[in-house]
């Protein structure tokens, strides 16, 4: 009789072993899957800053570029030295220097060919979450493989699409001139109404 207690005993233990070694997989898996989903969740709110900061940063730039052009003569674009001249009174164009919130730290500046930095990028290497529907100002940003595609420069290939098309005036037809507007002038001397001559008086006849 005292071996089978023992035994039972034994038996019980074992059991009671399983269920912890049980118990310890399924918090592990759940545990496992909560970090993920964590990560997960922390990496969108990034990537949403990151937007948010990049997209003030490349409206700044635009914003200077046409400030500082309104007074000059020359074509092109014009690009401030540093990020900090962004910030500079009497007009400011940017609140503050923002950081690169996915890369924690400077951004990565992008340079322009005539001097000035037109655009700022992520040293992020790693693959974005976010792949589709983008604001429009970076549209272009559709299926870019990493953070560090994403370039906030001005101009860019999505502003160039939200450019308004130019619209040419339709050529005058010859002998007409035309109004200020490329309208035809209703009241030109040259106008086909003009030119029909009256009608013809029928002779009368003598008696």
């Amino acid at each position: 009789m005292p071996i089978n207690q023992a035994s039972l005993k034994r038996g019980e233990c074992g059991f009671s072993y399983i269920m912890l070694m049980i118990a310890i997989v399924i918090m592990g898996v759940a545990m496992s899957v909560a970090a993920r989903q964590w990560k997960t969740m922390v990496q969108r709110e990034l990537e949403a800053d990151l937007l948010a900061k990049g997209i003030e940063i490349q409206n700044a730039l635009a914003l200077y570029s046409t400030s500082i052009k309104a007074g000059r003569v020359m074509p092109g674009e014009v690009y401030p030295p540093t990020l900090a001249d962004l910030t500079r009174l009497p007009k400011p164009f940017l609140r503050k220097v923002y950081l690169d919130p996915v890369g924690h730290g400077e951004w990565e500046l992008v340079r322009a060919p005539t001097g000035g930095i037109m655009g700022v990028r992520s040293k992020s290497k790693s693959r974005p979450i976010k792949q589709h529907n983008f604001p429009l100002a970076v549209r272009h940003f559709d299926g870019k493989p990493t953070h560090y595609d994403w370039v906030f420069q001005y101009p860019n290939p999505s502003m160039a699409a939200l450019a308004p098309p130019v619209t040419q005036p339709l050529p005058a037809t010859p002998g007409q001139p035309t109004a200020p507007g490329g309208t035809m002038s209703p009241s030109s001397p040259s106008s086909p109404t003009d030119a029909t001559p009256p009608p013809a008086t029928p002779p009368v006849a003598t008696p």
